[in-house]
């Protein structure tokens, strides 16, 4: 049975000894320094895992066409799937790099950071996205395999050689701005905003020039999700939050969105964990919605 949520690190130490096939990436970022994360993995990181940048590998170029929310004629292969801080690449764009990773369609594949799961799970999603169910975060990321006794590696990892992924259907759902928009108030779209209270107050606002939410969003931090070790909350306390958050409204309906697409997913895979159908994501999230005056801005 392949892992498609969480893995914990005696699971995977157990994997990796099975000689199952099986990808490990280290998903490690700071948005403040984006050659922070790679500088921690040459530090230290899980033997044989591979460096995933959050800026180099899961997104998009910055300032790529179509990037910015603009007017675009480039190829169709070239224009991102979403826009704001960290756009999204195309599905085939994405299949590229994993295959010259050596990623291939019969591997696990294991996700992790240091962040408390801020950043590894938009791999996570991106896989699915891609059609790769055999996804799984490693439970309490680097910390927990350390505090297992895990095996650490430093220094640059050898080359894998290159393979041929293969996209399926897609497994998660990718909202663009403008079905957001077109469903803004209608009662079949709930939008959570995973970004910190004071952020989605518009009391701060230190990344997008625009400080507030969109309106009628729900507020749920992405931080509520974890235990003081950095590991998800149980299934039924995960169950119980969510359901106070949502309150009469219908799960199925819920667009998961942040400050640009990336700790909005430890909120949608919480609410899988906690037993919902996989629910939407708005990638391009605040930073791509502010960019446009004419679109509605909420604070408090």
């Amino acid at each position: 049975m392949p892992y498609t949520h969480l893995i914990s690190a005696n699971q995977l130490q157990a994997l990796r000894a099975s000689g199952t096939a099986c990808m490990v990436f280290d998903c490690s970022f700071d948005l403040a320094q984006p050659s922070a994360g790679r500088a921690a993995f040459l530090d230290a990181h899980i033997p044989g895992a591979v460096y995933a940048h959050l800026d180099e590998d899961l997104s998009a170029p910055h300032g790529a066409p179509g990037a910015d929310g603009s007017v675009i004629t480039a190829h169709a292969a070239d224009r991102p799937m979403s826009g704001g801080r960290h756009p999204l690449p195309t599905r085939e764009r994405f299949a590229v790099w994993l295959s010259s990773v050596g990623f291939s369609n019969t591997m696990q594949a294991v996700v992790y950071d240091r962040n408390a799961s801020a950043y590894c799970g938009r791999l996570w999603w991106m896989l699915k996205w891609a059609g790769h169910d055999a996804v799984a975060v490693l439970d309490g990321g680097l910390p927990a395999w350390r505090a297992a006794g895990g095996e650490l590696a430093s220094g640059e990892e050898p080359a894998h050689f290159q393979a041929s992924f293969y996209l399926g259907k897609p497994l998660r759902e990718l909202r663009t701005v403008d079905q957001v928009q077109a469903r803004l108030g209608q009662p079949g779209q709930t939008l959570i905003d995973a970004r910190a209270a004071e952020r989605y107050r518009g009391e701060v606002e230190p990344l997008d020039p625009v400080a507030g939410h969109i309106p009628g969003a729900l507020n749920r931090p992405f931080s509520q999700n974890f235990l003081p070790d950095g590991t998800f909350k149980s299934a039924e306390q995960l169950r119980s939050e969510f359901s106070a958050v949502l309150g009469d409204r219908l799960p199925q309906g819920v667009v998961h969105h942040c400050g640009s697409g990336v700790t909005a997913n430890p909120n949608l895979l919480a609410m899988e964990l906690a037993g919902y159908a996989p629910t939407a994501l708005f990638a391009g999230s605040w930073s791509e919605w502010c960019r446009d005056p004419s679109r509605p801005v909420e604070r408090g």
